[in-house]
């Protein structure tokens, strides 16, 4: 069976080559085989031309950049109030937790945005792995570890914030998912319609050396 080039869908990333095509790889191996049968079966309904960005994906990356300066702001404010009452260590880990997860969201929020209005493949997994990896787990940690002190303002924008970060992940997940497949399925029709033109080019080329003969031999 032939196998999809994916380096094909990280042609057009922004992204520096390495991480793009590392990405694309992560995207690939995780929602189809490369194989033509998962491409040629029907079970993508989409057709090649048409646009597959997410609107639901779009709406929460929207309601997401408006909460994020609130809930920044709510989790300063907080962190000011009962920095003195934390342990040393406690201090700079949310010192350190605050920095880190505000500056990966403005990444993630960016690359979410590019990644699914451009269709840009690299940029959506970037946008999913860094959600996972690094901002569910913090948000967990705000939300559950009692030894940071947790004040009610901050267990009500954190509840908001996991609650727009799980439906991003989903979301994501199924934008993905139909971005890989319809992405294969463009590709195959390139190749199809590729092989068909040569075999026509051939075919007319066949009928040109014939009808020549054809004619010297009347003559």
């Amino acid at each position: 069976m032939e196998q999809i080039p994916l380096s094909a869908m990280s042609l057009y990333s922004s992204l520096p080559h390495n991480i793009s095509q590392s990405l694309t790889n992560f995207s690939g191996s995780l929602f189809i085989s490369n194989k033509t049968r998962d491409c040629g079966d029907g079970r993508n309904s989409i057709p090649a031309h048409e646009m597959v960005s997410s609107l639901p994906l779009q709406m929460a990356l929207y309601f997401n950049v408006v909460v994020f300066p609130f809930w920044w702001v709510s989790e300063v404010t907080m962190l000011q109030l009962k920095y003195s009452m934390l342990p040393g260590y406690y201090q700079w880990l949310l010192l350190a937790v605050v920095i880190i997860l505000s500056l990966v969201e403005c990444v993630r929020l960016f690359l979410g945005y590019m990644g699914n209005l451009q269709e840009k493949l690299p940029e959506l997994a970037g946008f999913w792995l860094l959600s996972f990896t690094i901002q569910l787990p913090i948000i967990l940690f705000l939300l559950t570890d009692q030894s940071i002190i947790i004040l009610p303002l901050e267990q009500a924008v954190h509840v908001l914030y996991l609650t727009f970060l799980v439906f991003e992940l989903v979301a994501a997940f199924l934008a993905l998912r139909e971005m890989t497949n319809h992405f294969a399925t463009r590709f195959y029709l390139q190749q199809f319609q590729k092989s068909e033109f040569t075999q026509q080019r051939k075919r007319g080329q066949g009928n040109d050396v014939q009808y020549g003969r054809n004619s010297i031999s009347n003559v």
